[in-house]
């Protein structure tokens, strides 16, 4: 999209939701306006929350099985915004937000947009659990087995005054 189309739209964008609110507002009314915005934003909620834990799910799975999750990736990016675009008030953005929840729109989109995109694969993940020569504790292989002294600040108390060779301690005889 060209900056300019880009710059009007940003413009337009809102005043066409005023003029929506101005639309609806006559035909149904003020209080039910109001109650429509305030659904819209917990359907938004709602289906973003629903959504997004099954996308989560759906891409650890194909993860786990060495899959490359694109589509996956993409159709959860689509909800994210169908998600957010039903949390902001105006109907523009619910019906844009409403159609992007469609798995055919989001299709037909991903047509279009896919073929400038292109997909790559790092070889790592951020699903896959750490193995046991990964670096780190885990349940299968332990941190540490040395003995762990837990104290509170007013159970430490230092039996000699500061080490005078260390280079964090303060001379103040000393000129520099």
């Amino acid at each position: 999209m060209r900056p300019l189309y880009a710059l009007v739209l940003l413009l337009a964008w809102p005043l066409a939701e005023i003029a929506g609110f101005v639309v609806v507002g006559r035909a149904i009314g003020l209080w039910s306006t109001l109650a429509l915005v305030v659904l819209s934003g917990l359907l938004g909620a709602f289906l973003l929350r629903q959504q997004g834990l099954h996308l989560l799910k759906k891409l650890s799975q194909e993860s786990q099985q060495g899959h490359i999750p694109a589509s996956s990736v993409v159709d959860g990016a689509m909800i994210v915004v169908a998600g957010i675009l039903l949390l902001l008030p105006g109907f523009l953005t619910d019906i844009v937000g409403i159609a992007l929840f469609i798995p055919f729109v989001r299709q037909f989109l991903w047509s279009l947009v896919g073929r400038r995109v292109v997909v790559v694969n790092s070889g790592r993940t951020g699903f896959r659990r750490p193995s046991p020569s990964s670096s780190g504790p885990s349940p299968e292989r332990p941190g540490p087995s040395g003995k762990v002294v837990d104290l509170d600040e007013g159970d430490f108390r230092r039996d000699s005054g500061p080490n005078p060779s260390s280079p964090w301690a303060k001379d103040n005889d000393r000129e520099t």
